[in-house]
């Protein structure tokens, strides 16, 4: 059990149920009771109001779901067809996701065949439900951190120089802060990696990148990606935390295993939002296509919007490529000229440029819009 925010308590085996009904608990409210077999405590719910409890995905005897409800109880039921957990506490591991040998068995291949197929009212409010808790678990697992955002394009293959480089950025970054990615392939698990190996030596990352070489890419093979950077992880003595924020919307793109903390999301309109909004110390951008674009331009919104307080840096990297091959670079500086933010956009040259920025002052307060705000 593990106590929350004034009165709200939450309640995750049946033993804790009947051990605090049994030391004298007379009242459920303000209690959050997650996927409980209730079916052999009718006389343990008997003896308690339930009025203002909060039962998510329990199983009851015959009669006692009508009673809790008719005191006053809230009850989500536990959704079968769902294969995901819609009530967790917690963000996703590697393991977690990756739980069997095969792709098409793992947590997150099913998950993502199931997002794909017929939709319904119960499928939509699973999903909405799950996104709700990693939502809610995000925002603990966040608190206190100094989150550093690196996003790029997921066509980066292992082995490639710039996949070294975006490696070599997520390992200087990670040395003083969290780093925080889309959670997929390409230069997501390059940062990903990086910061997982950033309290070891420069040349312990060298050594992975070279092991990681033999599988470039998760196509052909899913299994044998996934293998390699487990190989990788297994042999760190104490791997550094990263976040990873991947989506099932892209689910053909397997989440990358260097992410110590995941936050997989089936909406991905909410995950791009939430990914921009957690990293309270700046967002590095490597080149990228679409969707890197896309979430230049959210970030840029972000900073527009923002109290002068709130305002986190934004790196594009690479002049030639932001200013000539994608030119958002021109758009960006006449968006921000005149405006706080401008002192906080920057294009450079090198992933070094790049650290500098993001690595010195201290954090900014959480973002947030600023009074009066029009679209």
């Amino acid at each position: 059990m593990r106590h929350q925010r004034g009165r709200v308590v939450d309640v995750e085996t049946t033993g804790e149920l009947v051990r605090r009904v049994a030391a004298g608990t007379t009242s459920l409210s303000g209690w959050r009771l997650r996927g409980l077999d209730l079916t052999a405590q009718s006389a343990t719910l008997a003896r308690c109001h339930a009025g203002e409890a909060l039962f998510l995905g329990c199983r009851f005897a015959p009669g006692d779901e009508a009673r809790v409800r008719e005191q006053g109880a809230l009850v989500f039921p536990d959704l079968p067809d769902s294969p995901v957990d819609e009530y967790r506490t917690g963000l996703y591991t590697a393991r977690e996701l990756f739980d069997a040998p095969v792709y098409r068995d793992t947590l997150d291949g099913r998950a993502y065949a199931w997002s794909k197929g017929r939709r319904n009212r119960d499928s939509a409010l699973a999903k909405a439900l799950h996104d709700h808790a990693v939502d809610a678990a995000l925002a603990t697992w966040v608190e206190g951190r100094d989150l550093v955002g690196v996003m790029g394009g997921h066509a980066l293959q292992r082995g490639s120089v710039e996949y070294a480089a975006a490696a070599r950025l997520g390992h200087a970054l990670g040395a003083s802060r969290t780093v925080a990615t889309g959670g997929g392939p390409g230069a997501m698990e390059a940062a990903n990696l990086g910061a997982c190996l950033s309290a070891l030596p420069a040349e312990a990352l060298t050594d992975a990148l070279g092991r990681l070489a033999a599988v470039p890419s998760f196509v052909p093979s899913v299994d044998a990606w996934v293998s390699s950077a487990f190989e990788v992880v297994d042999a760190l003595p104490e791997p550094t935390e990263s976040l990873g924020v991947p989506t099932w919307h892209y689910g053909h793109e397997p989440p990358n295993v260097f992410a110590g903390a995941i936050a997989k999301y089936f909406g991905n309109p909410l995950r791009e939002a939430v990914l921009l909004q957690v990293c309270n110390r700046g967002i590095v951008f490597l080149t990228g296509a679409a969707g890197t674009v896309q979430e230049v331009f959210q970030d840029a919104c972000e900073n527009y919007y923002a109290e002068e307080s709130a305002l986190a840096p934004m790196v594009l990297v690479g002049r030639t490529y932001w200013t000539e091959t994608l030119p958002a670079w021109p758009l960006l500086r006449s968006l921000a000229r005149g405006r706080p933010m401008e002192a906080h956009v920057h294009l450079v040259d090198t992933l070094e440029e790049a650290a500098l920025v993001v690595s010195g002052g201290p954090p900014p307060a959480a973002r947030s819009s600023a009074p009066g705000r029009t679209p």
